[in-house]
């Protein structure tokens, strides 16, 4: 008898009743199931696939994603499959998707014999080649956890040493700010903790005081030192912190870290009310999860909208809304002046009763130890396209490095956890030598109550933003263009379009975009 706590399975059972291949068109997906689980068939000329589908990420449908040659892309979060081996080809997802065997018989397409494999197990070269002897991984984040994984991924053997000075590292900081606590539903650590072990990755806990280049040798404020043949920084970035009376008081946080997280949700537990300073997407976030939790909730910021630099007005005046509709108050064109015990008071002169305080302001890049190695700078630390810096031997990746986008023309520095996590990958192939040019468009999502937000591109400025859609539904993408060009695409309940849109970026083919953007605004008017 069916469990009726878990939803049905979705189609048809691959494994004894199996597909009509005439219902699967060239380039096309079905959803089925075999052994319980839900399964993902897609066709690519006579080859017919079978892997899982769910993505390992955050079990997105996948079935709701994109094909694109023979791979298939998440709708949520932009992770990229092998349709052949399961492989997650791109971050966020780490983890590989069990695969099954195609066998095809009177006219139907079956599935037998599920086929998975460790995560890290090599998918790259296995054979003996000229690699490092020894890696350092300066920060267990996005970057650096992700670079770590890879190496071991690529049929690396050799030594790999992460340092950081944060207790629980690695862990998912996208997940911080969305609910308090973060893991009330799904573990916040990115893996088990017997898992870097388990795969010869040393993950050694301290403050790093800094590099000598020359030596090759990064030392630790406990004295210990960490030689290196290839080193990577990915040191990450520092919230910045409030400079007004007040600042310091018990009930005044920031979020960055998993210790300020908890913190916070501490403090929410016995608070009532909260102002978020700070209209960012961390600090809208947070006031979301803390409206959730019952608390009165007022954000302050000297903004005239919320996200508007980042998505416009017309997205910056909807997300206002929705968290006005949910009870959160603005106060904008704003600035706190003063933090007491139990109330922040404005610039205007109101005061405003809180026993909760988060800053959300910003964060910057923690450059110390790049500045005082000697590496290049520029607003961050200078790399080139295979994010390499100034020093031989030495990579960065994630917050800290800015690097030469092809797809703008411009060096970026971008603080995104997606960017973070592909650069750290793109970092270890190319710590072994192969030379790989980081050309991924950067991707961010961001979730307001059931309104989730995915933007691909970079668009630091921009003159003209073209609508394709219905803003009243909530049901739109926006382009933002410089000089005629679209430089980024967000997308509400858009997700495939996203996909799309993040594909011709890719490509920097204009008439993909404009015929994605333009087909979606004829629809619409039809």
């Amino acid at each position: 008898m069916a469990d009726p706590a878990k939803p049905p399975l979705p189609g048809p059972d691959l494994l004894t009743d199996g597909i009509p291949l005439a219902d699967l068109a060239d380039g096309a997906t079905a959803t089925g199931h075999a052994l319980g689980e839900p399964v993902l068939l897609a066709r690519r000329g006579e080859e017919i696939f079978a892997i899982s589908a769910k993505c390992s990420h955050l079990g997105a449908p996948l079935g709701k994603g994109l094909l694109v040659d023979d791979t298939v892309r998440c709708p949520w979060h932009h992770a990229c499959f092998s349709l052949r081996t399961g492989e997650a080809l791109r971050a966020p997802a780490l983890d590989p998707l069990p695969c099954w065997t195609v066998t095809q018989r009177d006219g139907r397409a079956f599935v037998t014999g599920k086929q998975t494999r460790d995560p890290l197990a090599p998918v790259g070269p296995t054979e003996k080649q000229a690699y490092p002897v020894a890696v350092v991984i300066i920060g267990a984040g996005a970057a650096g956890s992700a670079a770590a994984e890879m190496l071991r991924r690529e049929g690396y053997e050799g030594s790999i040493t992460m340092l950081d000075g944060e207790a629980e590292a690695p862990y998912d900081r996208t997940m911080l700010s969305k609910s308090f606590p973060a893991d009330e539903k799904k573990p916040v650590s990115l893996r088990p903790a017997d898992f870097y072990a388990l795969h010869n990755i040393e993950l050694v806990r301290g403050e790093v005081s800094r590099i000598e280049v020359p030596g090759r040798r990064v030392l630790l404020a406990d004295g210990a030192a960490h030689a290196y043949d290839r080193l990577l920084l990915a040191t990450g970035a520092s919230p910045l912190s409030l400079d007004i009376p007040g600042h310091d008081l018990p009930h005044v946080h920031v979020l960055r870290s998993l210790a300020d997280h908890h913190a916070i949700a501490t403090s929410a537990a016995a608070a009532k009310r909260a102002v978020v300073l700070g209209a960012s997407f961390i600090g809208l976030e947070v006031a979301a999860a803390l409206r959730t939790k019952g608390l009165e909730v007022h954000v302050v910021a000297p903004d005239e909208l919320p996200l508007a630099k980042v998505l416009g007005p017309e997205l910056g005046e909807i997300v206002r809304k929705l968290h006005q509709d949910k009870g959160v108050f603005f106060h904008l064109e704003q600035k706190a002046t003063r933090i007491e015990a139990d109330a922040v008071t404005l610039e205007n002169g109101d005061r405003l009763p809180a026993d909760l305080v988060v800053a959300g302001i910003g964060v910057r890049p923690r450059l110390a130890l790049a500045e005082t190695a000697g590496l290049a700078l520029d607003k961050g630390v200078s790399v080139n396209e295979y994010l390499e810096t100034s020093a031989p031997g030495v990579f960065a990746a994630g917050d800290i490095a800015r690097w030469p986008d092809p797809h703008s023309g411009q060096n970026i520095r971008v603080e995104h956890w997606v960017v973070a996590q592909r650069q750290g990958q793109t970092a270890a192939r190319n710590m072994l030598g192969q030379r790989e040019k980081f050309e991924a468009v950067p991707f961010f999502w961001s979730k307001h109550y059931d309104l989730s937000v995915r933007y691909v591109g970079h668009a630091e400025k921009w003159d003209e933003a073209q609508v394709s859609g219905d803003l009243a539904k909530q049901e739109f993408s926006i382009a933002y263009k410089a000089g005629g060009k679209t430089m980024a695409v967000a997308s509400v309940k858009r997700d495939v379009d996203n996909l799309k849109a993040e594909v011709a970026l890719e490509a920097d083919d204009a008439d993909a975009l404009a015929a994605l953007l333009d087909g979606e605004k004829a629809a619409q008017a039809g």
